[in-house]
């Protein structure tokens, strides 16, 4: 995510009612297991996520009609359980909750603020794969994030752009909503004749149906909920071959790589030079960071102000307005860091953010512009001279631990970030680094990472002693004395 560039209810009634198993929906039988938690007690959002079992795929239908706002969805969600579960949880904010099925049979199933509860008709036991269907409809909702930002389902002008950094994906689809719980997406949007649907992944399809066309998109790697992402409007659609350099997600030859662009029409010629580089940048990033991750790339441009940020969204990042080229460099190196190694927890933001800055740094400095050594030196002294940006706001908290969940997009988990990864840099020199960075993106592809797991696998890899960075620049508070 880059915000740089940038200017609940409650059912008590209800709750009780499912305590007392007579909540809406279908009847069942007593069952043994006992309910998975509500929420994995993320740091910073508590009740994002869900225990009990783990996502495998998502099949999600949705038809939308932009003239009146209304959405109307059905998500397969196949799982397998880690417990034996009597209940589960999953969310969803907003929108009307029509039917849900497990494995076939009705299930009860009651809403109680962001959590939809489904109560099976029978236990659920431990290791079993299960799928679970969920009709609903109505009009989805846009999330304010606590930094102020928005997200969720968006409208604009011709139709609707829906994104989900942190949680927003829950206004558009029930679900998981946890960056540790990855998984595979198959998504089929049917909209108006005349409209284009972008997902992620590759477009395996379009096809007219009755007066409506249907698009069908398939992300064929992992993906965090909050990086999928759906865009309807009356898009400049293009495509291209591919890289060369790239090389698939499973072997393929580079020009397999498709590049996929949709751009708002008024946008197109200011957002041409920016997108003209996405082969170059893809590339670029193959050589520093190793294999690009997945089996599709690309961008979408939405009118300018709709998000105020743009966002990393799998294979094909989101750009409110035209993107220049360090915002492209920035989003395309989240395929690496971010998308194909996740964070564990919302606290780990700096394993996004940090390694997507330092990656504009790279590009700079491979493309005879300011060196990382340079741009290190301008924020440690604050030289907005040097770097516009160097203001010292990224003192403000360590970088590894934001104060609250309003500030896991801030500046120091940005710039500070960055600033962490050069000190390595430095102390390892370039060799080490860079094997450091090509390795840590494969150790831990299509996973998800904490900043604990990265420490120990600098400190392992690189045979160097590095807690004082650690201790100093990641985990410090304030300005080190010393550069």
């Amino acid at each position: 995510m880059d915000l740089r560039r940038t200017a609940p209810r409650t059912a008590p009634a209800l709750a009780v009612l499912l305590v007392l198993g007579l909540a809406t929906g279908c009847s069942g039988g007593a069952v043994d297991g006992s309910p998975g938690a509500a929420g994995l007690r993320d740091r910073y959002f508590p009740k994002a996520g869900n225990g009990g079992y783990q996502v495998d795929h998502y099949g999600i239908r949705l038809d939308y009609t932009p003239d009146t706002g209304r959405l109307t969805g059905t998500a397969e969600i196949t799982a397998t359980a880690e417990q034996a579960l009597s209940s589960f949880h999953l969310d969803f904010d907003g929108m009307d909750v029509d039917e849900v099925e497990v494995d076939g049979k009705g299930a009860r199933f009651n809403r109680a603020g962001q959590e939809l509860t489904v109560r099976p008709s029978g236990e659920l036991v431990k290791g079993r794969t299960f799928r679970t269907v969920v009709r609903y409809s109505g009009v989805p909702r846009t999330v304010e994030d606590p930094d102020g930002s928005e997200e969720g389902w968006i409208e604009t002008a011709d139709g609707a752009v829906a994104v989900g950094e942190p949680v927003g994906s829950m206004a558009w689809f029930p679900g998981n909503h946890h960056p540790s719980d990855k998984a595979l997406y198959d998504v089929e949007i049917t909209v108006p004749k005349g409209y284009e649907a972008v997902s992620n992944g590759v477009l395996k399809a379009r096809t007219e149906r009755a007066g409506r066309s249907v698009f069908q998109w398939h992300a064929a790697e992992p993906m965090a909920s909050y990086l999928a992402t759906v865009a309807i409007g009356r898009y400049d659609v293009r495509t291209s071959p591919g890289a060369a350099g790239t090389g698939g997600s499973a072997g393929a030859a580079p020009s397999a790589v498709p590049v996929y662009t949709a751009v708002e029409p008024g946008l197109v010629k200011k957002s041409a030079p920016a997108l003209a580089r996405i082969p170059d940048v893809v590339a670029w990033g193959s050589r520093r960071f190793g294999p690009y991750p997945f089996s599709s790339v690309g961008a979408i441009v939405v009118p300018d102000g709709t998000l105020g940020y743009a966002l990393e969204t799998q294979t094909r990042p989101v750009f409110s307005g035209a993107p220049d080229a360090d915002l492209m460099v920035h989003e395309m190196a989240h395929q690496w860091f971010g998308n194909s190694v996740s964070p564990k927890s919302w606290r780990d933001m700096w394993l996004n953010e940090g390694f997507a800055t330092y990656a504009e740094w790279l590009w700079a400095e491979d493309r005879g512009g300011l060196t990382a050594e340079e741009r290190f030196d301008a924020f440690y002294d604050e030289d907005t001279d040097v770097d516009p940006e160097a203001d010292g706001s990224y003192w403000d908290f360590p970088p590894a631990d934001p104060p609250g969940p309003e500030h896991i997009s801030d500046d120091p988990v940005y710039y500070r970030g960055a600033m962490v990864l050069h000190k390595v840099r430095q102390k390892v020199g370039d060799k080490a680094f860079f094997a450091l960075l090509r390795g840590w993106a494969a150790a831990r592809r299509h996973g998800n990472a904490s900043t604990a797991d990265f420490t120990a696998y600098a400190d392992r890899t690189t045979g160097e002693d590095l807690s004082a960075i650690w201790r100093v620049w990641l985990e410090g508070d304030g300005k080190p004395d010393h550069r």
